[in-house]
């Protein structure tokens, strides 16, 4: 690589976009570009790769990269990041220093500078991470209901589901979901919907889209939405709550750093509720929204890897934050946004 050198690259990616920015070592936004969702988990690992290469080459160009950091949903287990590290092992850029972790870790980093804190993010899933100024942290294995997770919108939409059949054949209450079911997903009822996520011909992640059919009917009023709503807020609270108290860190006030899809859709029946139950459990730690894209905080972990100034991440917060709130929503942008400050 050669033009340009000395560039620091960071990937956020997620169930639903990745984000990718190239930036000089002084801090200086040079390229963003978002692409469709790298989680492993959702679009296997050679898909995952072949999405953050294609991000990495895109925002790179041909100019050297000194450093890579990867930040990716679903990378929960050491294995999997040994996995991972070794699909990427063959690439050029892979033989700059690089550094594969959890998308966690940018979340956390984007949300708050303090050294005790927690993230929890609920947005295709659910997950969350604390750490202690000593280096000490929580993590979760996060893989679904075998693990004891519970929610994000993929969660959201199949519990919405699954009372809907209960209303339709009677062993359940009769609930709204069961219409507005329908009629977001364009089927005839909710029976037909069940046959075609059985014999395959929709796709099983369609339900994720079905959180805001939640908030909306809970907001309408319906006994049961309002009970899921409920139950999301409670299995956010839990992971904040166990984060807390793995690292001894009650009675601290430390930032809970809110983040995610589900967390930004601002359901006000969703963040009251995390709201109370965390000021019961936790009356100390307070709650910080944070709003933004988590590319931020890829972007200050890479440059703090590669040994950029103070200045310098406060330069990279501000443009790489201005380039992303100018995207609005979750769908992938195929054009490539460059920048200099």
């Amino acid at each position: 690589m050669g033009a340009m050198s000395g560039l620091v690259v960071a990937v956020d990616g997620g169930g639903s976009k990745t984000d990718a920015v190239a930036l000089t070592l002084e801090g200086e936004l040079v390229a963003h570009r978002r692409g469709q969702g790298s989680s492993p988990h959702f679009e296997g690992l050679a898909t995952s790769v072949e999405v953050v290469d294609g991000l990495v080459r895109a925002v790179a160009g041909d100019a050297e990269i000194i450093q890579v950091d990867l930040y990716l949903s679903a990378l929960d287990l050491p294995i999997e990041v040994e996995r991972y590290l070794a699909a990427i092992a063959g690439l050029d850029w892979a033989s700059a220093p690089h550094f594969v972790g959890n998308d966690l870790y940018a979340l956390l980093r984007a949300g708050t500078d303090e050294r005790d804190a927690v993230a929890v993010v609920c947005g295709t899933g659910v997950n969350a991470i604390g750490v202690r100024a000593d280096g000490a942290d929580a993590r979760f294995p996060a893989l679904g209901p075998i693990s004891g997770d519970w929610g994000g919108g993929s969660g959201l939409g199949e519990q919405a589901v699954w009372h809907a059949a209960r209303d339709v054949d009677g062993r359940g209450p009769r609930t709204a979901l069961t219409a507005a079911i329908a009629e977001r997903l364009g089927v005839p009822s909710v029976t037909a919907l069940i046959e075609e996520l059985h014999f395959g011909t929709r796709n099983g992640t369609d339900l994720a889209g079905l959180a805001p059919v939640v908030f909306e009917t809970a907001r309408a009023g319906d006994a049961v939405a309002r009970q899921l709503v409920d139950r999301q807020a409670e299995e956010i609270v839990a992971f904040a709550r166990a984060c807390i108290t793995r690292l001894g860190l009650h009675g601290r006030a430390i930032p809970v750093v809110l983040g995610g899809g589900i967390i930004r859709s601002g359901d006000e029946r969703l963040l009251e509720g995390i709201a109370a139950r965390l000021a019961a459990a936790a009356p100390a730690a307070r709650i910080e929204i944070f709003d933004g894209a988590p590319i931020v905080g890829a972007a200050l972990l890479a440059l703090g890897r590669a040994g950029a100034t103070a200045d310098a991440l406060l330069r990279a917060r501000e443009a790489v934050a201005a380039v992303t709130a100018a995207m609005h929503g979750d769908a992938p942008l195929p054009a490539v946004t460059s920048a200099s400050a």
